[in-house]
């Protein structure tokens, strides 16, 4: 495809040699959740299914690890004993562990048994140093096109509507055309674990190649600036319907998105701050 796509924040991963917006593996990852899991779990013969279809199953009983990165994640299948000598050893956080003695899934597990064993995860946590939990930066690309502008991962707390309860969301911006993604069905996404981090992230990385391949401004391209087009026209109506000489909003895209909208957000989280609810 031609097309190399930069980190400019947080770790890079490995995609497929035939499509970039793919990530296939990641060098470093958390381990936000070590668990164990026994015939007395409830769910547990769902839960072994996959190892079952894939002829792996075969203990009574596993340790868990389960890995996250930026646009990745992974679960470790091993044993009890081994992952009960992992948690002993990692009080100082340190610990490493032998893949080779289990067995390594790419994705969490979802489903019967998973749903309600795996608590909700974020990428930013509170207790790591995070504004709040999930509420933070995510992962940034450098824009292809555009010079200095980026393509931006991110989780945050906003409303699908202005009357309804705040909710922990992620999706990506883009400071080269400064779209709204709340206004572009299917680019925010409730934060419910790695794979919505992971499709946000994904969705930014198919936002470049289409700007890479169709150009910036195209009617093909998803990376469309409006130039400021609707707020001159809000203006424009507003100065009518009030009498007033003045603009009631910023008459560039640049300008209303640092102060009201996703670049106002990205702001404050990059300054440490918790922004207020979007769209609240």
């Amino acid at each position: 495809m031609g097309i190399t796509i930069t980190n400019t924040y947080g770790t890079p991963h490995h995609v497929s040699d035939t499509h970039p917006a793919h990530v296939t593996s990641c060098d470093y990852y958390r381990l936000p959740l070590v668990a164990t899991i026994t015939p007395t779990t409830p769910g547990y013969e769902d839960m072994v299914d996959m190892l079952k279809e894939n002829g792996h199953d075969t203990r009574d009983g596993y340790g868990l690890i389960f890995l996250e990165s930026e646009e990745f994640s992974a679960t470790y299948f091993g044993s009890i004993e081994q992952i009960e000598q992992y948690k002993r050893d990692n009080t100082d956080g340190k610990a490493t562990f032998d893949a080779s003695q289990g067995v390594l899934y790419a994705q969490w597990p979802y489903g019967k048994g998973w749903d309600t064993f795996i608590p909700r995860t974020f990428w930013n946590v509170k207790a790591r140093g995070a504004i709040a939990d999930g509420v933070g930066l995510v992962t940034a690309f450098a824009h292809t096109e555009t010079l200095g502008a980026e393509v931006i991962v991110y989780e945050f707390e906003g409303k699908w509507l202005p009357d309804s309860e705040p909710e922990q969301l992620v999706t990506y911006h883009c400071s080269a055309c400064h779209l709204d993604t709340f206004h572009d069905c299917g680019h925010v996404h409730e934060n419910t674990g790695p794979s919505s981090r992971r499709w946000a992230a994904r969705q930014a990385r198919q936002h470049l190649i289409s700007a890479h391949r169709h150009g910036v401004g195209d009617t093909n391209s998803s990376c469309r600036p409006h130039n400021g087009a609707m707020l001159r026209a809000v203006n424009a109506a507003a100065r009518t319907m009030w009498g007033t000489t003045g603009n009631a909003l910023p008459d560039t895209d640049d300008a209303y998105c640092a102060t009201k909208g996703p670049c106002s957000i990205i702001r404050e989280l990059r300054a440490g701050v918790r922004p207020p609810t979007y769209r609240a």
